[in-house]
């Protein structure tokens, strides 16, 4: 048994483990530290492993979000369990896209779209959307603050030294007495200002319209949570809807991947050793226990900020990819 690479096993679980649930591009993390840190295995074991590593992260959505996916929980009422059956019903029609471009696309995109310049320009671009998006967002929400309309979702009172805004009322307040005052950042109004705020909100049309923005994807570097996140804010989801649908969809997705690579790779008369298998296992189940600790601090993260650190994070690293790659190649 090779230790060290049962090492780097690890730390491949780790990046797999932060970066699928970050919208900062998992496969593009994972292409860009074999260049640094390659595993001594075959290609073809390399290819499945970059994908099928990610069951641990599947894993992780279904423990943390169990309650929430279990049609069958006995402390749901009939009612609840009948919503519960829905949700998984929009998250297998939001994947149909991403399956009927991704399937027939999957060799093709492995043999042109994995270089680090592609995964470079992905990252950039889709980092800058991601500022943009907020950016717009959060203008509309000052305007709402400075001209509340009757009806609007948040309407500022008064605006603090610091920045921090403070509500006039909530449309969704149950009776007509005054709300208490708090302060809310700029940031937190935009997000209220959303025009789905519960997962049980989420109409049909929005999910599929996220499941069209998955297509995205399918280019390493776009991140499969960063293209569903953009679509969401875009289709008008608060940014705890839209990651906990992005982790929802992950799992349909992840799993047939997953299962559609190891096909493949037993088809071609592969087997595995005992290191080959050891690395596989090591790398899921690091993976999983780093998974679970990002979703956490994704969904409290999102909470009271918005995705602009993802957004110059990606750009960033875009940034010194390219100046990188392009210093190896001179």
């Amino acid at each position: 048994m090779d230790l060290l690479e049962l090492l780097k096993a690890a730390i491949y679980g780790v990046v797999e483990g932060i970066t699928e649930w970050l919208p900062i591009s998992s496969t593009g993390h994972m292409l860009l530290l074999e260049q640094f840190m390659p595993l001594s295995v075959s290609k073809d074991f390399w290819d499945m492993f970059l994908v099928v590593i990610q069951l641990g992260a599947i894993i992780a959505v279904l423990v943390a979000f169990f309650h929430e996916l279990n049609p069958f929980s006995r402390s749901k009422s009939a009612d609840e369990r009948r919503s519960t059956w829905t949700l998984w019903a929009k998250t297998i029609v939001a994947c149909i896209p991403a399956a009927v471009v991704g399937l027939p696309l999957d060799d093709w995109i492995e043999d042109h779209l994995g270089s680090p310049f592609v995964i470079a320009a992905a990252l950039i671009v889709y980092g800058i959307a991601f500022i943009v998006i907020e950016t717009v967002r959060e203008r509309r929400a000052q305007r709402l603050m400075a001209t509340p309309a009757a009806g609007s979702t948040v309407a500022a009172s008064a605006t603090s030294a610091t920045g921090a805004y403070r509500p006039r009322h909530f449309s969704g307040s149950d009776n007509g007495a005054s709300q208490p005052q708090q302060e809310l950042t700029i940031s937190q109004v935009a997000d209220a200002d959303a025009r789905i705020q519960n997962i049980d909100d989420l109409d049909w049309k929005t999910a599929l319209g996220i499941g069209l923005f998955q297509v995205l994807s399918i280019v390493p570097g776009t991140s499969r949570s960063g293209s569903t996140i953009i679509g969401g804010l875009i289709l008008g989801c608060s940014r705890t809807v839209v990651a906990q649908f992005t982790f929802y969809l992950a799992i349909p997705v992840m799993v047939g991947a997953s299962g559609l690579r190891l096909v493949k790779y037993f088809l071609k008369g592969n087997t595995f050793s005992g290191t080959e298998a050891a690395i596989l296992l090591t790398g899921c189940v690091v993976a999983f226990v780093v998974s679970l600790a990002a979703i956490r601090f994704l969904m409290g993260f999102v909470k009271k900020h918005d995705f602009k650190p993802f957004g110059w994070y990606r750009i960033v690293l875009g940034v010194a990819v390219i100046a990188y790659f392009a210093l190896v190649a001179a």
